[in-house]
């Protein structure tokens, strides 16, 4: 059971109704984290922007996807993970590569840059911080710019599992993927 209260439209003040309205006719995510964010609708708005700068990037779907379910994996986010797996195979990531991730496995990825993508995910958080082999691959298969935008990911979605850890947001039913124990 979710612990933070849902708040319905028209119980939000007029700064939050704003941001809710914004995000509603952008097509934004509403449910999940975003019950909380909504609290401080500055941090709602600007989670957003971030959220649609980082996919923005040159970072493809797939790439941007393996990094968010390993992150998502590591932190154990229940909501996140129903979410994603379907964001995850709507950009073209294979169930196997799903069900490895969730089973704390390495996938079985070809593309150099997914596999980097899914190493600096896992480096990163395991160890805080990137070995020189670990960057030096992740330098020459992204290069800079792109690295940045990856990094950033790791970082939101550490937001956005934290956030949902600590107000224990419950999956969607509608969702049916969830984490192995």
């Amino acid at each position: 059971m979710t612990r933070i209260s849902i708040l319905k439209r028209g119980d939000m003040n007029d700064e939050q109704g704003k941001v809710y309205d914004a995000v509603e006719a952008a097509g934004g995510p509403l449910g999940g984290p975003y019950w909380a964010y909504i609290r401080n609708p500055t941090l709602m708005r600007l989670a957003q922007e971030v959220s649609n700068c980082l996919r923005a990037s040159d970072l493809s779907d797939r790439e941007r996807q393996i990094a968010v379910l390993t992150v998502v994996r590591h932190w154990g986010g229940e909501y996140p993970w129903a979410v994603q797996v379907k964001a995850s195979l709507a950009a073209g990531v294979d169930q196997e590569i799903v069900d490895a991730i969730n089973a704390r496995q390495t996938p079985k990825l070809s593309d150099p840059r997914e596999k980097a993508a899914h190493e600096v995910a896992g480096e990163l958080l395991a160890e805080h911080g990137l070995s020189d082999a670990t960057y030096a691959n992740a330098a020459k298969q992204f290069g800079e710019e792109e690295l940045v935008a990856l990094v950033a990911v790791i970082g939101q979605f550490s937001m956005v599992c934290c956030t949902a850890n600590a107000f224990d947001v419950t999956p969607p039913d509608a969702e049916p993927a969830r984490l192995a124990d």
